[in-house]
């Protein structure tokens, strides 16, 4: 007996439940962290972009949509807009530069600031007191006004004087230099004429085109003029119906939004 070999028990070790899982939760859970972060950076671009510039996003991804060949500085996605800027700017100068209508009018100041020296540089020396610059919801209207003594138009008629001349000219400076589509009105005092047959109706309509004339021949684009119109003497600027003051011509710089909206009538 002492010679018999000794009895080996080998004991396999069996684990429950399956084992190991490998890999597959960490990619499921890789997968959702990388779908909420393109939701969060959705919801960003929703934010941080505007109208246009979502538009631009859209049309890029839209296959039935080309992307416009000339944008505010570029082909991509944002038709060249900077994610967070609201004015469109060229980022390379081999592309065009933005249209001057799509830009913001300067500030109510700097034009009044702008016309006046001009209009003093050319000889009137009283420029302050025949310039008036005001917010509109159209836009920014330019008014260049009588003063006792030195009239805009002849006496009745629609004749212009040099000091209409060189307001204009220094009033189409602005225009030029922004590009803003204009409304021009005319606009008389209350005091009647002795005929029925020719009116202050008439006359504000008469020297309102005369502006009109006298802008198109510094050169400024006929297809900036929206409307001409003669307000008569509905629309004084003074208590005194008769005060020299309430002769004038406006000249509205149309705001680029209200252009917009316009054209969609």
């Amino acid at each position: 007996m002492s010679d018999q070999a000794p009895i080996i028990i080998k004991r396999k070790k069996v684990i429950a439940g399956g084992g190991h899982h490998g890999g597959a939760w960490k990619v499921a859970y890789a997968d959702f962290v990388t779908a909420m972060m393109a939701f969060f950076l959705l919801m960003w671009l929703l934010n941080a972009t505007t109208e246009d510039q979502r538009k631009g996003l859209a049309d890029y991804f839209n296959p039935s949509l080309p992307i416009a060949a000339v944008s505010g500085g570029g082909t991509d996605a944002l038709n060249g807009d900077s994610v967070t800027a609201e004015a469109k700017m060229a980022k390379d100068a081999d592309y065009e530069s933005v249209d001057p209508r799509e830009a913001p009018l300067p500030p109510e100041d700097a034009i009044k600031a702008q016309i006046e020296d001009l209009a003093t540089e050319a000889g009137i020396i009283d420029a302050e007191g025949r310039v008036r610059v005001t917010k509109t919801d159209e836009g920014t209207m330019v008014e260049l006004v009588d003063t006792e003594g030195k009239p805009l138009f002849g006496s009745g008629s629609a004749v212009p004087s040099p000091d209409l001349q060189i307001l204009i000219d220094a009033t189409a400076e602005v225009v030029r230099a922004t590009g803003a589509s204009v409304k021009i009105t005319g606009h008389t005092d209350a005091l009647a004429f002795a005929s029925d047959g020719y009116t202050n109706w008439e006359l504000s309509a008469d020297r309102a085109n005369t502006a009109r004339r006298m802008l198109l021949a510094t050169g400024v684009k006929p297809s900036l003029i929206q409307e001409v119109s003669g307000r008569a003497d509905r629309e004084p600027i003074s208590d005194d119906p008769n005060d020299p003051a309430n002769r004038r011509i406006a000249i509205i710089l149309v705001n680029p939004k209200e252009v917009a909206h316009s054209q969609l009538r």
